[in-house]
């Protein structure tokens, strides 16, 4: 049995179409792969941890090769634990908006702990930057107001896919499947139209997934 771990970072949740579509692809999955779990973690409901003070000395204590205080050590078990668990799933589904052409911050509070030396990534002169976190298939739904894919001449716009691309590789996940919504806010038709396109994509990844 596997683990899927869905984390969702659109504060909208009923009126949003990141995690409509989600949602769509979670129940394709669920009839596909009936003995999978499937974990739902919503960064809006989730008290991340602070990342400054003990946390910031603990980190470049590790960089530096020194060894933590007592106060270092606690201060970084939380950063541990939100590693440990984003580590013991299987897969990866994320939904997520388009803020100001990038990420919502609850994302990229949540990616700024969980993206730290010896827990997701490794780094060594001989081999350089090496991500700890693989053979792991990841997916992501984004939803954005305008049109950024190919031919749209908004390509270079986009901060939001190519962030989450590359971040997600650097920490070892490179099969990251991608479902596009939008324009969002082309009108009611565009959207409908938008959202169906998505779920219908969603629905054929899910079930492969």
């Amino acid at each position: 049995m596997a683990k899927l771990l869905y984390i969702e970072s659109s504060p909208r949740k009923d009126r949003s179409t990141s995690i409509a579509v989600a949602r769509h692809f979670l129940d394709t999955y669920k009839k596909t792969n009936p003995k999978d779990g499937i974990e739902t973690l919503d960064l809006w409901a989730t008290n991340l941890p602070r990342f400054d003070g003990l946390t910031l000395e603990a980190k470049y204590a590790i960089v530096n090769g020194q060894p933590h205080t007592a106060e270092e050590s606690q201060a970084w078990k939380a950063v541990v634990n939100l590693a440990e668990h984003f580590k013991s799933a299987d897969k990866y589904l994320l939904s997520l908006p388009m803020w100001n052409f990038g990420i919502p911050y609850t994302l990229k509070h949540y990616i700024d702990v969980l993206v730290q030396p010896g827990l997701t990534f490794s780094y060594t002169p001989s081999e350089g930057y090496k991500g700890l976190v693989t053979g792991r298939p990841a997916a992501a739904v984004y939803a954005r107001g305008g049109a950024y894919g190919p031919g749209s001449g908004a390509e270079n716009y986009d901060k939001q896919s190519d962030y989450l691309r590359h971040i997600l590789g650097f920490i070892g996940l490179t099969d990251v499947k991608q479902i596009f919504v939008e324009p969002t806010l082309a009108g009611p038709d565009a959207k409908e139209k938008a959202v169906a396109m998505a779920k219908e994509n969603a629905e054929k990844l899910a079930r492969a997934f």
